[in-house]
Parts: structure tokens; C-alpha cells; sequence
């Protein structure tokens, strides 16, 4: 996987995750299925991003490592 793919998996990550919330939401307020029935399907996406960040190896950003910046 080149540097160009690695750049746009951390691009998507945050967008993906805003748009499944806010379908989750969509669905909560027009359908009969309430947030409670549907909350599961952010955990998987949250693995999928995670497993795909695994295998392309992207690691979280350096700002979110516990430790990175603060008082020392």
C-alpha cells in the first residue's frame, strides 16, 4: 500500500464514522427503528476502520498516543 492510500484512510475515517452516526440518527427519528435497536452498527464500523487501518498499517494519529504533548 503506497503513501497515497494511507493518506486517504485517514481522511475517510472521521467522515465515515459522521455519516453512520447520522444515519443511525435518520433512522432513529423516521423509521421505526429507535438508536437503541441500532447503536451496534458503530462498533462495527469502528472495527472495520480499525481492522483496515491495521492491515494497510496506519496506526492512529501521533496526536491521539497517550503521553504525546502535555506537561512534562
Amino acid at each position: 500500500m503506497n503513501a497515497n492510500d494511507v493518506n486517504l484512510l485517514r481522511a475517510l475515517r472521521w467522515p465515515v464514522t459522521l455519516i453512520t452516526l447520522g444515519t443511525l440518527f435518520a433512522l432513529n427519528n423516521f423509521t421505526n427503528y429507535g438508536f437503541n435497536q441500532t447503536w451496534p452498527v458503530l462498533l462495527i464500523v469502528f472495527g472495520l476502520l480499525s481492522l483496515l487501518g491495521r492491515t494497510t498499517g496506519v496506526g492512529p494519529s501521533p496526536g491521539s498516543r497517550p503521553g504525546a504533548g502535555g506537561a512534562r
